[in-house]
């Protein structure tokens, strides 16, 4: 396919020009460089990066114009409420709502669901009620009505997806019934760019007589946002996601609606009076707004949608659709490469994994990040989808109005570069099988291990030797990921795949020793680490030893993301309960 024109002005056929230099110039960070690459940065739909007039609009907030909101008489407290009060009315016209008492300020997407959940849903629902939810969804639109059922009776139906990731519609409109109250569903799926017809499902959802919640949170960035012709009841997104600041999003619902919800939570500036007998609440929006609010972060918000608006819908629309389709063409290109989610109308979105043989995202996204390509690796908050597509997580390309044909061209050069060294290894992280190792003690104690692995670490100094360190490690592990597959569960918690086994040392009475693989090259290190501390020991060292302690004197958490971290607690745990096991007592959690 040949590479769309790049960093030059061009009509969309809309009479607007789009030039993607000129836009990126307004994003500083888009100028740094990461481990002396230019940074290329592809999670968008995770958060997007800040254009000047964001930033600048929020330091001059606080600059000139801080002071809490709505009953201050002082000249500041006026300028702050006005400031705010013009936010909400540039998120009306921005969403076509018809009233500026129905915008909610929240602290983003997933606030919002869970205010509508809490409020509406548990004054709604009753047993036998139904919610009919997506199996495209991110976790904040599935917890929040589970949540909501369990306290109400109600139950969770779910629309099933193709295998292009489409939504079923003829299987959606069985699931509706005169017990379905809720139907909750994302505009475009976060980790597979599906576009869903959300003026459809609204339709059929009114038909029974249900209400319909809206995830807008990878939609509002890219398309023109409409609710009126939607026909939703609710739509809630996030600023983060828009070009604007963390911490601060959107709630729409029908005005009817919300006079008749209960407060989601109670404080000030939600109150008309309080008394020890009674509380009168507030008018809308306030009764949903207690405390005082994010208030530089509603006038970033309405920065960023200013500064889109000037931009234009129409102008980058085209440009957004072409990068997506080139880079959907070129990744096809990459070895072993596929896609994950190929549906007919798609945002900025390409999600995919490496086989044959198969490399884990999180290594795929560790190696990423080296040659400066910044992506999201993972389930990204979509467990069930992950199960439906029986991938354990994916890399995710998420595309921004800023991103160019030189950023995909980066993208799929470091794919060809990762894939190429992998196939020129004689092993690849997963394993091929074969008799279970199991690992010796490295040092007297625990406690004589973890001094020797401080040692090093505190050599090595900075992060990127102790990953080097870490990966070192695990290019020393055994390879018996499918031997291992085979004889145990899976441990929980962990992102990548991680089997753990354990037995008592051969002729020595307490003492444990386990054999571990996963299907990533971090975690695998992390797992040699484990061994070097507790396998070979006896069971009484293992349980009395302070993990966590160890953990930060060798700052663990400078190195490891958030996740992996959890991986790593879940085969702790494990092996702490082959120690109680062994030891006879209970495990310590």
């Amino acid at each position: 396919m040949k590479p769309p024109a790049d960093n030059l002005a061009h009509s969309n056929g809309n009479g607007r020009a789009f030039d993607v230099a000129k836009v990126r110039a307004d994003f500083p960070i888009l100028s740094t460089t990461v481990y002396g690459k230019p940074l290329v940065y592809l999670d968008n739909g995770a958060t997007t990066q800040k254009p000047k007039a964001v930033i600048e609009r929020i330091d001059r907030y606080y600059r000139e114009e801080n002071a809490n909101i709505h009953r201050g008489v002082y000249r500041l407290s006026q300028v702050a409420t006005e400031a705010y009060e013009s936010a909400r009315r540039t998120v009306q016209r921005f969403i076509n709502a018809a009233d500026e008492r129905e915008v909610i300020f929240t602290r983003g997407t997933t606030e919002g669901i869970n205010l509508v959940a809490s409020s509406y849903g548990r004054a709604t629902l009753k047993p036998g009620d139904e919610i009919v939810v997506s199996t495209l969804e991110h976790h904040s639109n599935i917890v929040p009505w589970q949540i909501a059922a369990e306290a109400t009776g109600a139950t969770i139906r779910v629309i099933p997806v193709n295998d292009d990731g489409e939504l079923l519609l003829d299987e959606y409109a069985k699931l509706l019934t005169p017990r379905t109250k809720i139907v909750a569903v994302n505009h475009v799926s976060n980790a597979l760019g599906t576009i869903n017809e959300v003026r459809t499902i609204s339709n059929l959802a009114h038909g029974v007589g249900a209400k319909v919640l809206v995830d807008g949170a990878q939609w509002v960035a890219h398309f023109k946002t409409d609710v009126r012709e939607i026909g939703c009841d609710f739509y809630a997104f996030s600023g983060h996601k828009l070009f604007g600041p963390t911490g601060i999003g959107a709630l729409w619902g029908r005005r009817g609606l919300l006079e008749a919800m209960p407060p989601f939570m109670g404080g000030g500036d939600m109150i008309e009076s309080v008394t020890f007998e009674k509380t009168k609440y507030a008018q809308l929006p306030n009764k949903f707004e207690a405390g005082t609010p994010d208030i530089a972060g509603a006038v970033g918000l309405a920065a960023a949608i200013e500064y889109l608006n000037g931009i234009g819908f129409d102008a980058f629309h085209d440009h957004e659709q072409r990068l997506l389709n080139y880079a959907t063409d070129q990744l096809r290109q990459v070895p072993g490469l596929r896609v994950i989610g190929v549906a007919k109308k798609k945002a900025g979105v390409v999600s995919f994994v490496l086989e044959d043989p198969p490399l884990s995202a999180l290594d795929v996204g560790t190696k990423l990040d080296r040659e400066g390509v910044a992506v999201r690796t993972g389930h990204h908050c979509c467990q069930p989808l992950m199960d439906r597509f029986k991938v354990p997580a994916t890399v995710r390309a998420s595309f921004a109005l800023y991103n160019t044909v030189a950023d995909v061209d980066a993208l799929v050069a470091a794919l060809k570069k990762i894939r190429a060294r992998a196939d020129a290894k004689p092993h690849a992280a997963v394993a091929r099988g074969g008799d279970v190792q199991f690992a010796k003690a490295s040092a007297p104690t625990p406690a004589a291990a973890a001094d020797e692995l401080a040692d090093v670490f505190e050599m090595l100094g900075d992060r990127d030797a102790r990953n080097e360190y870490v990966l070192d490690l695990a290019g020393k592990l055994p390879n018996q990921f499918d031997a291992l597959k085979r004889l145990t569960s899976r441990v929980p918690g962990c992102m990548s795949e991680v089997y753990l086994v354990n037995r008592p040392a051969p002729g020595a009475g307490g003492v444990i020793e386990f054999a571990a693989d996963a299907n990533a090259d971090i975690v695998r290190g992390l797992i040699a680490i484990l061994q070097k501390l507790f396998s070979g020991q006896r069971a009484s060292e293992v349980l009395a030893f302070d993990v966590e302690a160890f953990f930060r004197r060798i700052e663990l958490d400078q190195f490891i993301t958030t996740q992996r971290r959890n991986g790593l607690a879940g085969m702790v745990q494990r092996i702490k309960s082959f120690a109680a096991d062994a030891a006879g007592r209970p495990v310590s959690r």
